[in-house]
C-alpha cells in the first residue's frame, strides 16, 4: 500500500483529473478498491438542486441481480449510510448495528454476496453531498486494516468526488455551463440582500430598466422562474 500512497499518487491524481466520463471514474475506483482489498465499489453524489426534489447520481459494479433488487426495493430510502452521509464526514463500516433500523436492506445485501463495507461521506463548500462505498464478501475490516488505509480511503473519496463534480459540470445541464455576467452577479446579490430593482439601480447607478433587463438575463441561465428562485439557485451554486 506504500506505493498507492507515496510513489502512485501522481498517478492517481492524473487519472482522476483524466476522467470525463462516470464510465471512466468507476474503472478507476474498482482498480483502487481492489488495492485495498475490496470486489465493488460505489459512488453517489447528492446535489442541492432541485429544492424541492435533490437529484442524485449514483454508479458502481455491483452485481447485477443486487443493482436491480436496490432500485426495486427503493433502499435507497432506507440506507443508513446513505443518511449519515448527508450530515456527516465520519467513515462507516457496515454493522448490524449501523444496519439496525434497516434489517431487510442489511440482510438482503448480505444474500447478494455483499457482507464487508466501508463507507466514506464527503462535503463541499457548494452543499454537495457525496458518498464513496467499497465492499466484499470476504473478512471484516479489523482495526489494524481499518487504521492503515483510512487515510488512502479519505483521500480517494475526496478525489472522488471532486472528479464526478467536474463530470456533472460540464455536462450541457451542469451547473459549470452557467456564467454570469459581473453585471447580472452585482443585481442578484443585491437582490439577495432585499434590494428593489429601483434601490439597485440607485445603488449602482444605473437605470431601472438596466436592473431589470439584467436580473432577466440572469434568470434566464439560471433556468428560474423568478428573483427569489433565481437569487437561491445562484447562491447554492456559489454563483454570486
Amino acid at each position: 500500500m506504500q506505493q498507492f500512497e507515496v510513489e502512485g499518487h501522481q498517478e492517481w491524481l492524473h487519472g482522476f483529473a483524466e476522467a470525463k466520463t462516470e464510465a471512466a471514474l468507476l474503472e478507476l475506483l474498482a482498480k483502487a478498491a481492489k488495492e485495498l482489498g475490496f470486489d465493488y465499489c460505489a459512488l453517489g453524489m447528492r446535489l442541492p438542486l432541485p429544492f424541492s426534489n435533490p437529484r442524485t447520481v449514483m454508479f458502481n459494479n455491483y452485481p447485477q441481480a443486487w443493482q436491480q433488487r436496490y432500485q426495486s426495493e427503493q433502499y435507497l430510502r432506507m440506507d443508513p449510510t446513505v443518511a449519515q452521509g448527508l450530515t456527516s464526514t465520519r467513515p462507516m463500516l457496515w454493522s448490524e448495528a449501523l444496519f439496525a433500523s434497516s434489517r431487510p436492506l442489511w440482510e438482503d445485501a448480505r444474500a447478494h454476496g455483499l457482507q464487508v463495507g466501508w463507507a466514506q461521506p464527503t462535503h463541499d463548500l457548494k452543499g454537495v453531498a457525496s458518498l464513496l462505498t467499497f465492499a466484499r464478501s470476504g473478512e471484516t475490516v479489523g482495526r489494524s486494516e481499518f487504521q492503515a488505509n483510512a487515510q488512502k480511503m479519505h483521500w480517494l473519496a475526496q478525489a472522488a468526488h471532486a472528479a464526478l463534480a467536474n463530470i456533472l459540470a460540464a455536462k450541457p445541464d451542469g451547473s459549470g455551463t452557467i456564467k454570469l455576467t459581473e453585471r447580472e452577479i452585482e443585481v442578484l446579490r443585491w437582490a439577495a440582500d432585499g434590494k428593489t430593482a429601483s434601490d439597485s439601480a440607485e445603488i449602482l447607478a444605473i437605470s431601472e430598466r438596466t436592473v431589470i433587463f439584467h436580473i432577466d438575463n440572469a434568470l434566464r441561465k439560471l433556468g428560474a422562474a423568478n428573483k427569489t428562485a433565481g437569487v437561491l439557485k445562484a447562491a447554492m451554486l456559489r454563483l454570486i
